[in-house]
C-alpha cells in the first residue's frame, strides 16, 4: 500500500521525482515499475468550484479500471456519467516508467490541468498515489475538514 505524504518539486521541463518509498511499493507490492499517470477525479471545493490533481495507478490496476469502464455494467452510472469518467480519467492517461533517478516527465497538459508549477505533494492513497500542487493541496485539505464525518458511527466502527 502507498502510505504517507511527500513534498517535492517539479522543474521547468516538467520532471519530478517519485518518492523512493512509492517506487519500492510499485515494484514490491504491484510487481511492475510501470504505471499510468492521469488526471484525478474532480475535487469538489464547494460553491460549484472544482480542482484537479493527478493520480498514479499501478500498471495492472489501471488496466483493471479500463476493463471496468469498457462496458460500465454494474457501476450504476448513466451513459453521460460513464462517458465523463472515461474522458476525465482514461483519455489523458500516459504509461510511464521512472528513470534510474526516479524521475518522470509530466506532460504539459496534465501539468496545466493540475496547476503544477513548483512545489508538489505526493499523497499515498492505499492502491494509488495522488499528486497535488501546493495550492490545490491546501484547498483539498480545507475541503476534507468540512467533509470529515465527525459524528458518524462509521468512525467508531473503524476504531477512530
Amino acid at each position: 500500500m502507498f502510505r504517507g505524504k511527500f513534498e517535492t518539486t517539479i522543474d521547468a521541463k516538467g520532471r519530478t521525482s517519485i518518492p523512493a518509498k512509492f517506487r519500492e511499493v510499485l515494484v514490491e507490492s504491484f510487481g511492475d515499475e510501470r504505471f499510468f499517470l492521469t488526471k484525478s477525479s474532480p475535487v469538489r471545493l464547494g460553491e460549484g468550484r472544482v480542482c484537479y490533481g493527478l493520480v498514479i495507478y499501478p500498471y495492472q490496476d489501471f488496466l483493471a479500471l479500463e476493463a471496468k469502464l469498457k462496458d460500465g455494467n454494474g457501476l450504476g452510472l448513466s451513459l453521460a456519467e460513464l462517458a465523463a469518467v472515461r474522458r476525465t480519467v482514461l483519455v489523458p492517461a500516459v504509461e510511464c516508467v521512472a528513470d534510474k533517478l526516479g524521475r518522470v516527465l509530466v506532460p504539459s497538459d496534465l501539468r496545466k490541468t493540475a496547476l503544477l508549477e513548483r512545489e508538489l505533494h505526493f499523497v499515498g492513497m492505499q492502491n494509488k498515489i495522488d499528486i497535488y500542487s501546493n495550492e490545490v493541496w491546501t484547498r483539498v485539505c480545507e475541503q476534507d475538514e468540512q467533509n470529515f464525518p465527525v459524528d458518524s458511527p462509521a468512525l467508531a466502527g473503524l476504531g477512530l
